[in-house]
């Protein structure tokens, strides 16, 4: 149960976690659905290849299209894109570097599923026991009357009668299986040998401008995620004034007469009031204002600059006496 809850906090830590798990329940999504998928090759001239290349190709298409929908970096990098210039340049490398990270997260489901079928061989028996030359092979049924095209796309139907007593069908299988398992190992092979390679040339290539890449595709993240994380702040204390606000206008006005205290006083009252809406309303209290606000933070998003907000002047009060003398000072 620990470690569950490791893995569970691991994934939520950032988006890169969650969108690496996404990617790993789309690859098992994938396996579940091809290992519970049942496999019938029609056998006939033409319909084979239309139909297993189907199933080897249609399925992935589907896993390729639901890991660019999920993919948090898919909205991160057409915002970027589309996004009006303002006062913050594009930075083409962060582009590319979310298109990279996006596109390898959202093809690992569609390789899964296409490497299986590969090893598993079905597919390219249905597609390809047609284009096998029966010459190198003994045993073909000949006293049925079929063609021979006929004959070599009922190889996938192990269940055929005219494949009864005859070990030509297995053998064809086993010759385009064969190449199958070959090709997809072979593929296996090579994305296991690219990522070998580019992890142990990594280092050569100038490693800062891949670590400042990579911090401000982070930073574009986190920022469209505090943005709207304040607007859900701000519209739920902007709706719950609003609701205060129309229920105070419903109620009739009551005149209370009390001891004024010098320890409360309205001025007092009404400026921490003011505050207090100040800090959560950010000062936006009207529609318009609002409607101003998210027009501008797309049109022109904020310069890459906390100067001003990392180092705010601070004010300081000092006493004196009639002489001019400093007492002592406060900041």
């Amino acid at each position: 149960m620990d470690r569950l809850k490791l893995v569970l906090q691991y994934f939520q830590s950032n988006s890169e976690s969650i969108s690496n798990g996404i990617c790993i329940i789309l690859s098992l999504i994938s396996v579940k659905l091809y290992t519970s998928f049942d496999f019938n090759c029609p056998c006939l001239p033409q319909y084979n290849k239309m139909y297993a290349l189907g199933v080897m190709f249609v399925p992935p298409i589907i896993l390729f299209l639901l890991g660019v929908l999920v993919s948090r970096h898919t909205g991160v990098l057409m915002e970027e894109w589309v996004r009006p210039l303002g006062n913050r340049t594009k930075n083409p490398a962060v582009v590319k570097f979310l298109l990279s990270s996006m596109l390898q997260r959202a093809l690992l489901a569609p390789m899964v599923w296409i490497l299986m079928t590969l090893l598993d061989g079905k597919c390219l028996i249905c597609a390809f026991s047609m284009n096998v030359d029966p010459k190198y092979f003994t045993g073909i049924p000949n006293s049925t009357g079929l063609e021979l095209i006929k004959i070599m796309a009922k190889v996938p139907c192990k269940e055929d009668v005219i494949f009864k007593n005859s070990s030509f069908r297995k053998a064809v299988s086993r010759y385009v299986r064969c190449y199958s398992q070959a090709i997809g190992w072979s593929i296996l092979l090579f994305f296991i040998f690219l990522g070998t390679v580019g992890r142990v040339l990594k280092p050569c290539f100038n490693h800062a401008t891949f670590l400042q890449t990579r911090y401000w595709s982070n930073y574009l993240d986190i920022e469209q995620k505090l943005f709207d994380e304040t607007c859900v702040l701000h519209a739920r204390d902007f709706a719950r004034k609003c609701v205060v606000q129309f229920f105070e206008s419903m109620r009739e006005d009551v005149t209370v007469r009390m001891p004024l205290s010098n320890a409360l006083r309205p001025s007092t009252i009404q400026n921490e009031y003011e505050e207090e809406e100040e800090e959560r309303l950010h000062g936006i209290t009207r529609q318009d204002q609002v409607d101003h606000l998210l027009q501008t933070w797309y049109e022109c998003k904020p310069e890459l600059d906390v100067t001003n907000m990392a180092y705010k002047p601070k004010g300081c009060i000092t006493w004196e006496d009639h002489n001019g003398k400093v007492l002592f000072s406060e900041v």
